[in-house]
């Protein structure tokens, strides 16, 4: 019944505020940090990664397109697969030399907004061959069914999949474009009752009510929504109570091996 509650974070940048980060660190079992492409700076993947670390919480990339202004969430057209994977090693290298300077491990890579949203349906994409280029022993994290997890589990590399706590779902299993009503999900009861709801089917609910079976290892909140440290709070509170245990991404890995 070990479970793993994540959350993106690490994306203010300057004097640019986004998220409660410290909160939503003593919520969560692993962090995904933006690498400075989408959001993030140094100083922030540094306080982030040290803030963590604290507290026990998995460190891992979150690397998405170059595109501070669109925070990452709009599709970045003209680079090749090649020049794009380059471009995910070079934010992963970069959250790796900073974790090492803080004496915390890099335990996972989650591609971010738009970056991750193409790659989970177009194979060219290669995530999963820029995180082996780096380090095998880095886990993937992706969505179930999607061109990543085949992409992972083709190299051999760990894979987590998770779900989203506060999107919905399109039928392909994707997630529901932002721009659709009801994509961004806010009531953190009602977003709890579906997210149980998917654990104890094991499968992804559509918008639709289509139902996608699907293993589950972690749930997502993103640290930039609305009352988000709110929805993770009551998330956790929710799983403790059906008895489920948070734990980091690599200790759900190692009790389903």
């Amino acid at each position: 019944m070990l479970i793993d509650l994540n959350s993106d974070m690490g994306e203010s940048f300057g004097a640019w505020t986004m998220g409660d980060d410290a909160r939503m660190l003593e919520i969560v079992s692993s962090a995904n940090i933006a690498c400075g492409f989408h959001a993030g700076d140094p100083e922030v993947m540094h306080t982030t990664l040290s803030l963590a670390h604290s507290r026990g919480v998995g460190a891992g990339a979150h690397p998405g397109f170059y595109d501070l202004q669109g925070f990452g969430r709009r599709q970045i057209l003209g680079d090749s697969p090649a020049q794009i994977e380059r471009q995910i090693v070079y934010q992963i290298g970069a959250m790796q030399a900073l974790a090492k300077s803080v004496g915390t491990p890099l335990r996972h890579v989650k591609t971010h907004g738009a970056l991750g949203n193409l790659a989970a349906e177009d194979p060219a994409l290669a995530v999963a061959r820029a995180i082996a280029s780096v380090d095998r022993d880095l886990i993937m994290v992706v969505m179930p069914g999607m061109e990543t997890e085949k992409a992972a589990l083709a190299l051999g590399l760990p894979v987590v999949r998770e779900i989203y706590a506060d999107r919905a779902y399109a039928d392909n299993g994707n997630l529901l474009s932002r721009k659709l009503a009801g994509a961004v999900l806010h009531d953190p009861q009602q977003a709890a009752t579906r997210i149980l709801r998917m654990l104890e089917q094991q499968a992804i609910t559509t918008v639709s009510g289509r139902t996608l079976p699907s293993r589950i290892d972690s749930i997502c909140v993103h640290g930039d929504t609305p009352g988000a440290v709110a929805m993770a709070a009551a998330l956790r509170t929710r799983l403790e109570g059906q008895g489920f245990t948070i734990a980091p991404m690599q200790a759900v890995l190692a009790a389903g091996d």
